[in-house]
């Protein structure tokens, strides 16, 4: 070849994409569905109140700044990524995502989002969950780009998939006011059935877009965040109805994903119990090291728990004694916590197996 720099040119480019084909071989993938719960900074991206881009969110995280994230720290998939010795993934909106970025996942949760289409509507532009999908399958063609069709088959099946959904269908939609329309339409317990027969429609299109490894995660204890305590209890007891709403949804869940898995003829879902992770915590919180697991470290009113987080708001000077973060979501602390039961907990809380076995499983395969 006569010309040395274009030369130079065709070995660098034929050394970057050897580069990016090893990463792809090499780290298992991670991805995110879901709510805030699981929400890494999506929301930033969108014309929405449902969003955690301002102090003090983030006071924890090691940048001590904002990400997205509904935590003082890191929140689930942060650790779970850590767990697996991967970096954290990035929200699907984010523009740094691209390149070898692409191959570690993507977060495609959006806060405030729920099982049904119609969850959510007050918070505006939000992430729906068929959107999501939409954009996991954009994401897959993106990657093909870069490592072809059968590697991009490989890193999305050899994948760990979290998907954290249900929970805003009671809070922000069935019990959003005394008469909401999906009141009107269902009993609870039929509304509960709906649900699951809908996230089942949802977890068989996941199936269909190449996710073999599933962790869903199941309502927490709905009734016990300080949200509810603050609006809906008199004497600081778990409120009565969204706790009979989690005690009828997440059974299930369960029973929904062992027929998915036996259908399928494999354990493809795995359950995740986290009304029973929490409510360890809740129940006896000294156990765990925390002063209350009741009022909120972030937030006014009784509990802490009206309204939302802001830099107005009353703030706790050490968030590691505290479960709850803002009236609905758990701090750093509490998320440890309830990723370590992902990790090693027994069928109580990961129905077939936990993280761990699924890790060590894999690894042989």
């Amino acid at each position: 070849m006569s010309n040395p720099s274009v030369f130079l040119t065709i070995v660098v480019v034929v050394l970057a994409v050897a580069t990016i084909a090893s990463q792809a071989e090499g780290a298992r993938a991670f991805f995110v569905f879901g709510d805030s719960l699981v929400d890494n900074g999506n929301n930033n991206y969108l014309l929405t109140s449902a969003r955690a881009d301002s102090p003090p969110y983030g006071i924890d995280y090691p940048t001590g700044r904002a990400t997205g994230r509904f935590s003082n720290g890191y929140n689930i998939p942060d650790l779970i990524s850590q767990r697996l010795g991967a970096e954290a993934t990035l929200p699907y909106l984010s523009p740094e995502l691209n390149g070898p970025k692409l191959l570690v996942g993507a977060n495609f949760a959006s806060a405030g989002i729920g099982i049904l289409n119609d969850t959510g509507i007050q918070f505006a532009s939000i992430i729906r969950i068929f959107q999501q999908l939409e954009n996991f399958q954009a994401y897959q063609q993106r990657v093909s780009a870069l490592i072809g069709p059968e590697r991009t088959k490989q890193l999305v099946n050899n994948a760990l998939v979290l998907i954290t959904l249900g929970g805003n269908d009671y809070v922000n939609n069935y019990f959003l006011a005394p008469i909401t329309a999906r009141r009107l339409q269902f009993s609870l317990p039929a509304y509960s059935r709906y649900l699951i027969s809908e996230y089942q429609k949802i977890l068989k299109r996941l199936y269909d877009l190449g996710a073999r490894r599933v962790l869903v995660t199941g309502t927490g204890p709905l009734g016990c965040v300080p949200a509810e305590l603050a609006t809906r209890s008199s004497n600081g007891q778990c409120a009565e109805e969204p706790q009979r709403a989690a005690a009828l949804f997440n059974p299930l869940l369960v029973q929904m994903i062992q027929g998915l898995n036996q259908d399928l003829g494999s354990d493809i879902f795995v359950a995740v119990n986290a009304q029973q992770m929490q409510n360890n915590f809740i129940s006896n919180p000294q156990q765990f090291g925390f002063v209350t697991s009741k009022i909120a470290c972030c937030g006014q009113g009784p509990y802490n728990g009206v309204g939302i987080c802001t830099p107005a708001s009353n703030l706790c000077p050490n968030r590691k004694i505290y479960a709850f973060w803002d009236p609905f979501h758990p701090t750093e602390e509490a998320n440890k916590l309830i990723v370590e039961a992902m990790m090693s907990g027994s069928q109580k809380y990961m129905n077939p197996m936990n993280l761990s076995t699924i890790m060590v499983m894999d690894a042989k395969i």
